[in-house]
């Protein structure tokens, strides 16, 4: 289970389920799935008689995600080993609900991916989604991330360039949904403090769940990625001044996202 995860998003995750109208029997397709929790809540949402389709990259991680399920004693949920972006592959019967929660903002081609969800609900079936807000209102993440891209010479990212931050204005976000044939399109800000008790508890937290910074960590040289030195002591200075005070993430989720009714598909 994705436990530090679940201290950053857990409020909105559970907004976001809410928001989808969910009943007994619903189908959902979770893109981006991890191994997180919100799988094992919209199983759970949609009892035995619903359907949950978790879809990732790679295999291995959707082999936690099916553990997690088995452990939870929930068989309606069905991994897959897919790309969110991959808009040929649609599902015989449609999905009543598409969620992805902070995967959206990494896809390439957002759009792209946006436009295949849309094709894969029925008619007056629902997106949500969960982003992070503005870099300045989410500084346990963009303070390594600034100190990492300073330190490694790295420019700063391109306007619609994949990343976190990448829709973290409300407009963005909501212009990205309406482009891919959207409607009734709503942006919620969800206060989310994260609190984490020691340097030690962050320093795991930065490594297991943000893969962002070890792909910008390949920037520097060999020697300052296995030195004590340079890369960990870095990182483990930060997370002494993140540990012990709260830190708090804004996250943005658009939770009625809905189908053009009765075109679905349709821009």
């Amino acid at each position: 289970m994705d436990t530090a995860s679940g201290q950053v998003v857990g409020p909105s995750t559970e907004l976001m389920l809410d928001k989808m109208g969910l009943t007994q029997g619903s189908r959902i397709r979770n893109i981006a799935a991890s191994a997180g929790s919100q799988t094992l809540n919209a199983a759970k949402r949609v009892g035995p008689s619903g359907h949950v389709l978790a879809t990732d990259l790679p295999a291995s991680i959707l082999k936690h995600a099916k553990a997690n399920a088995d452990f939870a004693g929930i068989s309606h949920i069905e991994t897959q080993v897919l790309d969110g972006e991959d808009v040929d592959w649609i599902e015989a019967e449609l999905f009543d609900a598409v969620i992805s929660r902070v995967g959206l903002i990494y896809f390439p081609d957002q759009h792209k991916a946006l436009t295949g969800m849309h094709a894969q609900l029925r008619v007056g079936g629902r997106i949500g989604a969960i982003t992070y807000a503005e870099a300045d209102l989410n500084g346990f993440l963009s303070v390594p991330v600034g100190i990492i891209r300073r330190r490694a010479a790295l420019p700063a990212p391109l306007p619609g360039q994949p990343g976190p931050f990448s829709l973290g204005d409300p407009d963005m976000l909501a212009s990205r949904l309406r482009e891919a044939g959207f409607t009734g399109v709503e942006v919620e800000r969800v206060a989310a403090p994260v609190q984490l008790g020691s340097a030690q508890e962050c320093l795991q937290f930065v490594k297991e769940r943000f893969g962002a910074l070890h792909q910008m960590l390949a920037g520097f040289a060999a020697p300052e990625q296995t030195t004590p030195g340079t890369k960990s002591r870095k990182r483990y200075a930060l997370s002494k001044r993140m540990a012990g005070s709260k830190r708090h993430a804004r996250c943005l989720l658009p939770p009625e996202g809905k189908s053009p009714d009765p075109c679905r598909g349709s821009a």
